[in-house]
């Protein structure tokens, strides 16, 4: 357990990372409990550094006194060849964003599966895990799909726009959980799989805000679905409303982001935050963005 009167230092590092709420969420956080916590994003695009410079940007964190550092896109697999340490399902994932600094060595976690794995046992618990679609192969939707399985989803449907890398991530997933049933599957094939579905996972950006619309026919939604999505600006999707406006249970991205900055936050700190206080706090802010905008 970390001394109460220690100081943090910590930074996250990728691509147009300027505006994220992470910072806020962390030192908000940090505040309720006492801690003197500052947390800078390292925005590699205002820096004009590429993705990998990632390693670079580590030793200067050691050096300079950071904790730790997260990383977000394009930094998660880039990162991994830099770390003296990764945890069992970090590397299974292939990727990795919260990286410990501890005595010039570095300490590589995911808490995307993680923060979504908590988010649905807190978000929606009790929901029907035997079988469960998943829109979206990609990075993001990598750490979905293994906290789904973890979570004990017996059967995932895969499904992806490129037929190449959820045939490969399902083989991937296979590996891992070899006693359920992962199997790579198309957009076409959606009107036969949701009668069969418990659930729906949305892991594409279709519903951000620079990307709205819905990832399926809505008409393929039931009442007896529950979904999850994972796009939080705005955190109200239409997917997200037309699927409550249907009577399913319903888990909005912002749980997972939530979910990650909370474990993140563990592992930096070694304290239990509050994940209620977090969630309401982070709902504050993205109201506030959304009155702005």
């Amino acid at each position: 357990m970390s001394n109460r009167t220690e100081s943090y230092l910590v930074g996250l590092v990728g691509d147009g990372v300027t505006p994220s709420l992470t910072p806020h969420m962390h030192e908000h956080e940090a505040d309720m409990q006492g801690l003197r916590y500052l947390y800078r994003p390292i925005d590699l695009l205002d820096l004009g550094l590429p993705g990998d410079s990632v390693g670079q940007l580590l030793q200067s964190a050691s050096n300079l006194g950071f904790n730790g550092l997260n990383v977000t896109h394009p930094c998660k697999q880039l990162v991994l060849q830099h770390l003296d340490e990764v945890s069992p399902d970090a590397l299974k994932l292939g990727a990795v964003n919260t990286v410990v600094i501890e005595s010039g060595r570095f300490i590589g976690h995911n808490t995307d599966f993680s923060g979504f794995g908590s988010a649905l046992a807190s978000g929606l618990p009790g929901a029907n895990l035997e079988r469960v679609v998943q829109l979206g192969a990609g990075g993001a939707g990598s750490a979905v799909a293994y906290a789904l399985l973890t979570a004990g989803v017996r059967t995932l449907d895969l499904v992806d726009v490129d037929p190449a890398r959820c045939a490969a991530r399902a083989a991937e997933l296979s590996g891992y959980f070899p006693d359920r049933t992962v199997t790579a599957r198309t957009t076409a094939e959606l009107p036969r799989l949701m009668p069969l579905a418990d659930g729906l996972a949305h892991c594409t950006p279709v519903g951000m805000a620079a990307h709205p619309g819905v990832p399926l026919d809505l008409d393929l939604l039931e009442r007896r679905h529950w979904v999850a999505d994972i796009v939080y600006r705005p955190i109200d999707t239409e997917l997200v409303r037309a699927a409550r406006a249907k009577g399913c249970d319903v888990l909005d991205g912002g749980r997972m982001a939530v979910g990650q900055a909370a474990d993140a936050f563990r592992i930096f700190t070694g304290l239990e935050p509050d994940p209620d206080r977090m969630r309401s706090h982070f709902l504050e802010l993205v109201a506030a963005e959304e009155v702005a905008a």
